[in-house]
Formats: C-alpha cells, structure tokens, sequence
C-alpha cells in the first residue's frame, strides 16, 4: 500500500490573493493545482472561503471573521503588500504569485532581489527577467513591454508602444543593463 501525500512547504511559489476582481476561477483552479500556501487579503477572505478553498494565512484579520482551522493570521502597518513580502521573505518562500487588478509589478521592485513575484490581473500575467533571459515561444505569442529603459531582444518584433510579437517558432533572448525587464503576457 502506498501513502499520498501533498509536499507544500515552499516548493511551489506561494499565493497571495489581494483583490480577485473579475480574476478567471478556472485559471485560479490552474495556479492552485500544485496546493501553494495561500495568503489572502481579510477583504476578500469571505469570497475565497465560499469557492471553498483552504486558506493558510490571512492578512490583517477583521473583527467578525471565522478562520478556517489551522489558519494562521499576520498583521501589519500601512501597505499590506509590504506585511505579505517581508512575511514571505521572513519564512524564506523563493517565491509568490499575486492576484491583483490594481497593482503594478514596478510598485513591487524594491522586493525583486528577495523573491520572485508574479502578479495576474484578469487579463495578464506580469513578471521580471534579468538580462540574458530566454523562453522558447511560437511565432505570434505577445509580450507586453512597459519600455522604460533600453533592451536588445532576438526574435521579436514591436508591433505598438507596448506590444511586441514573436517572428518566428523559437527562443526570444532578452539583454540590456538594467535590474530588470518587466514583462507581461495576456492570459
């Protein structure tokens, strides 16, 4: 007889859920597969709980709420984005993916260097690279680019201010001198 069991501690980037909005639940069902600690927003910890998902953490507990059983509550001053990172950063996650219609990666910068994020929107997925980045992508993907400072791609051509597209079936290598390159794709 062999046991089952689901290995969660850090090995996939950690979820926080600041805001769902209109966020797709089957693609939510997507980045949940792999059974990520899940951090939400006290806001919304009502909505997650009644798509009847297991929440780990929640941030800044409001009088009135009912955690689930073994669910852990962090708090913090000001922005909640800082509590959630530097929580994340302190318990040494590698990374997280946030769900976020409102915020931009840019406004998350200053925590590149100590985690990696991902944040979705409904309608696009933004993340980070570092020079010398490279992703195999069939011709027509796009890659939506804040160009804020200069960058060199292969195989990619700028269709519009922030739209970019794969010429051709292969890898798209990303150089330049800055940290970072944003980049987003829609989902």
């Amino acid at each position: 007889m062999s046991s089952h069991h689901i290995v969660r501690e850090k090995q996939e980037p950690a979820l926080y859920i600041h805001d769902l909005g209109s966020f797709d639940e089957e693609y939510l069902g997507q980045i949940l597969e792999w059974s990520p600690t899940l951090i939400v927003n006290s806001a919304i910890y009502e909505k997650v709980i009644s798509l009847g998902l297991k929440v780990d953490v929640v941030l800044n507990p409001v009088e009135g709420i009912s955690p689930q059983e073994n669910t852990k509550s962090i708090m913090g001053p000001g922005d909640e984005y800082n509590t959630v990172l530097n929580y994340l950063i302190s318990e040494l996650y590698p990374a997280v993916n946030i769900i976020d219609d409102q915020k931009k990666l840019a406004d998350l910068s200053f925590y590149l260097p100590k985690i990696n994020i991902v944040l979705f929107s409904p309608t696009e997925k933004s993340y980070a690279v570092k020079t010398g980045f490279s992703v195999w992508k069939p011709a027509g993907s796009v890659f939506l680019i804040d160009v804020v400072s200069y960058f060199e791609a292969t195989n990619l051509m700028q269709k519009d201010e922030r739209e970019f597209e794969v010429v051709k079936d292969g890898f798209v290598e990303f150089t330049f001198i800055t940290d970072y390159v944003f980049l987003s794709e829609q989902l």
